[in-house]
């Protein structure tokens, strides 16, 4: 109840009354601009959230507070409560060396992260997963010895995509980025290539992994929001941790909400190590090329989508198997010199944050994946594969990277609790398809029946299986190598790991003025989320870094000033492989939406649908009702479909009001509506969202009644195949992008 009393007690608010604070505060007191460097206490909870004392577990009045039950003390401890003097930098052989085991910290903050759900995965938990095979092309023999990277070698594999932050029930097209992981089963045991939609990570060490996601997670209190970034705690992190900010600007362009998973690109993110045949080493970076190319939903289209359909990524690529459209990725490499400095053209290659433009390191081609299968059950396959980025075949290696050398560690921790057990890997879709013999033993869910009596090693009593395997057996051999600096041992990082904003910029530059809007719209949506001004104020210095147009627009639409860089933005050099305008790609699997009315001839429906079958396409008709228009099968009605359904809309007649179209106030009865006002809102998303718009015969009537005009990527034409015709020609650039404007407010 909200009180009407003013503060001289009357019931008039009185003059100087200041209103009160808008509910939705996340903490208890207001941050500060600057990061807080003077210890103190933690926060006590906020007005809202006090409550009576909390008997006892057996009952008993307590005299406790309910600030006594939290996180006590000024200073960061371990779970034992010694004091830490750093959390963001693991304990390495050296500021570039490995990281040690000796590291109990980061061991025990990774290891509680990696518990922290029951049962789900703390991130990743969303996800939708095919089966398939991977057909090698030999082009990387020189530089590796994996076996499944030989010419005309076919491996199978199982592909998972998913978001990051949501929990298993989240939406699909949230703004987030997406995992791709591939699980090669190698005749050399298996290899799983655990990897992202984006080629670079938030944080440079993964002793901070837990403090990213712990940030972007919902707020620990409420539980919301879910599955996004648009809140206080994300945007305080990465503008106090500013080695974010590339992934950050990323996540804000159209990467962040793809079209499709099938139109997706995959990054293994880490260099790694290639072994040759005579022992000689290159380092490497994996990308995934999706043949459809790279594309993207509009912001309006991922909102529609997390309305009309949440599954929506998830069901257009079962759908997209089911119809024989199977998708297929190239997986390519960048290759580099193996140097003692493990640097490229001024890039440290073992630092996540950052990319090699493929223009100085071009991605070579070295085999193909498709996806030709559905899985059997969600939850045996999709739901219990384990991936592991130390699961390796003979002749690729890990590097030094201190983010990668956490993650050996977490992954293989998380299954254990998550699976249940140590024996994860004999569930059916993580068993591998070579020979083990491991002398593990017993555990949880042990499926095998192991004979002998010696599972150790040496033995007698087993006639001394099992042997080690030397090179000439295909062992898996580590790489040698000098550790730098490996007497010291410390927790620091290179000089060059300080750049947080050249390549942030270096995305920037590379967009298309679109794409720019695109990205201005997303973090002035995603910074408007947040309560507290200061982090605005916060971040908006970043952004200033960066750019300062993109600093001026976001801060404009913020409602604040834009602040001078402390430093000026770098000069940097556009990289146009980074940008998704300006291609063309196939159209296999896409989906025209073709609107009739109940006056079409059955024969001209019939030939278009045909017509789009022919092209690799998909036709769905769209009418007033379900059932069949003139014995043509009805696969949506206005009703039922959305733009988000389509990626082209044929416009083939001009249905007026079906009997259950909403009517505006003042116009029932009136006769004034000669087009079912569901039609026009479908025909103007496509045209906000720069989709190719067919006109033909009596859909011209539609088209004028929706108030639209002819205009880059509107087709007309009285012949319905000239028609669909240029629409696939454009349909092949994924949008009309010259029917944007800078002078305009973008489709987003």
């Amino acid at each position: 109840m909200v009180s009407n009393v003013g503060p001289d007690g009357s019931g008039h608010p009185g003059e100087g009354a200041e209103a009160p604070p808008a509910p939705g505060r996340p903490a208890s007191r207001p941050p500060a601009v600057q990061e807080p460097t003077e210890p103190a206490q933690p926060l006590p909870p906020k007005d809202d959230q006090t409550d009576l004392n909390p008997p006892t577990a057996t009952g008993v009045a307590s005299a406790q507070q309910p600030s006594d039950q939290g996180q006590q003390g000024a200073y960061l401890t371990t779970a034992q409560g010694a004091r830490l003097r750093d959390t963001d930098h693991s304990l390495k052989a050296g500021e570039r060396g490995p990281t040690l085991l000796q590291d109990h910290h980061l061991r025990e903050k990774i290891t509680h992260f990696d518990h922290e759900r029951i049962p789900e995965r703390v991130v990743h938990a969303r996800g939708a997963a095919a089966h398939g095979v991977f057909e090698g092309y030999g082009t990387a023999d020189k530089i590796t010895k994996a076996g499944f990277l030989a010419k005309g070698k076919q491996t199978p594999v199982f592909t998972r995509f998913s978001t990051v932050l949501g929990s298993r029930g989240s939406a699909d097209t949230v703004r987030d980025t997406r995992g791709f992981a591939t699980k090669f089963y190698t005749d050399g045991g298996t290899f799983d290539l655990v990897g992202n939609n984006m080629p670079v990570f938030f944080i440079q060490d993964g002793i901070k992994f837990p403090d990213i996601i712990h940030a972007g997670k919902p707020h620990p209190d409420r539980e919301i929001p879910q599955a996004q970034s648009a809140h206080d705690t994300f945007w305080d992190f990465v503008s106090l941790h500013t080695e974010a900010q590339h992934h950050t600007i990323w996540n804000m362009s159209d990467r962040g909400i793809p079209r499709s998973f099938r139109m997706m690109e995959g990054f293994g993110i880490h260099t790694f190590r290639c072994i040759n045949a005579e022992g000689a080493t290159t380092l490497i970076k994996f990308h995934w090329k999706p043949k459809l190319g790279v594309h993207s939903l509009t912001w309006e289209e991922a909102q529609l989508a997390c309305g009309m359909d949440p599954d929506f990524h998830r069901r257009d690529l079962a759908d997209a198997i089911e119809a024989g459209a199977f998708p297929q990725w190239e997986l390519g490499i960048q290759v580099f010199e193996d140097t003692p400095e493990q640097t490229f053209s001024g890039i440290d290659l073992l630092d996540p944050t950052k990319i090699v433009p493929e223009e100085l390191a071009p991605v070579q081609p070295v085999g193909l994946l498709t996806l030709n299968r559905n899985p059997l059950n969600y939850f045996a396959e999709t739901e219990q594969v384990a991936f592991h980025p130390g699961h390796l075949p003979p002749g690729i290696d890990v590097t030094d990277d201190p983010l990668l050398q956490a993650r050996l560690f977490s992954y293989l921790d998380t299954q254990i609790t998550r699976l249940a057990g140590p024996n994860f890997s004999q569930i059916p879709i993580n068993r591998p398809h070579a020979p083990v013999n491991d002398m593990f033993r017993d555990g949880w869910h042990q499926d095998a029946v192991h004979s002998g009596v010696a599972p150790y090693r040496p033995n007698s009593l087993d006639g001394g299986c099992p042997f080690t395997a030397g090179v000439e057996d295909g062992a898996f051999i580590d790489v040698e190598l000098k550790l730098p600096q490996a007497a010291t041992k410390l927790r620091d990082q290179p000089a060059s790991f300080d750049d947080h904003f050249s390549q942030a910029r270096l995305f920037w530059v590379s967009m298309s003025p679109a794409e720019k809007d695109h990205i201005i719209s997303a973090y002035a949506f995603e910074l408007g989320k947040c309560y507290e001004k200061a982090i605005q104020e916060r971040q908006l210095r970043c952004l200033a870094r960066i750019d300062a147009e993109l600093c001026g627009e976001v801060a404009s639409r913020l409602g604040l000033p834009a602040p001078s860089p402390e430093e000026s933005p770098a000069e940097v050099d556009p990289s146009p492989a980074l940008s998704q305008a300006g291609h063309r790609w196939p159209v296999d699997g896409r989906k025209i939406g073709v609107v009739i009315d109940v006056d079409q001839p059955p024969e001209d429906i019939a030939g278009i649908c045909r017509w789009i079958a022919d092209q690799g396409m998909v036709g769905l008709p769209i009418a007033a009702h379900g059932g069949a228009v003139n014995g043509q099968p009805i696969e949506r009605t206005f009703a039922t479909c959305r733009s988000i359904e389509v990626d082209a809309l044929l416009l083939a007649g001009s249905p007026p009001p079906a009997p259950d179209a909403p009517v505006p106030a003042g116009q029932a009865g009136s006769g004034s509506q000669q087009l079912d006002p569901r039609v026009t809102v479908l025909i103007d998303e496509c045209f906000r969202q720069s989709k190719v718009i067919g006109v033909v015969g009596a859909g011209r009537t539609a088209f004028d009644q929706a108030g639209h005009h002819p205009g880059p990527g509107v087709v007309t034409g009285e012949d319905a195949v000239a028609v669909l015709g240029e629409i696939t020609d454009q349909l092949a650039a994924h949008r009309v992008w010259s029917r944007y404007r800078p002078d305009q407010p973008s489709p987003a």
